[in-house]
């Protein structure tokens, strides 16, 4: 079974480059937020999302990178999904989707 992040992925995956870029600022601007707001108990963490997105948007290899630490069922992968800024990245509606699909697979 997917998780949200592998549809997170997928998403970013599947978007032409202007879409991806548009999808790329989501988490950028989450972060920038949070960090103005106070609101982070780690904020290192976020940093490091910063970096590795911004890396992503230009060049392939950080881009598969990123997509891999949201899609690795991994220790890494866990570590970095424990603080990950991709909120928003889905619609209501494709979150709603994939909880709908939870529900009835179980």
């Amino acid at each position: 079974m997917p998780t949200l992040h592998d549809l997170i992925a997928d998403k970013l995956e599947a978007a032409d480059p202007e879409a991806r870029q548009a999808l790329m600022l989501i988490p950028l601007d989450n972060i920038d937020r949070w960090l103005a707001d106070g609101v982070l108990s780690m904020p290192g963490a976020f940093l490091n999302w910063r970096e590795l997105i911004h890396d992503a948007g230009r060049c392939p290899e950080s881009f598969q990178r990123l997509l891999h630490l949201l899609r690795a069922d991994t220790q890494e992968g866990r570590r970095w999904r424990e603080f990950s800024p991709f909120a928003g990245v889905l619609s209501a509606h494709e979150r709603q989707a994939f909880f709908r699909q939870c529900i009835y697979s179980h």
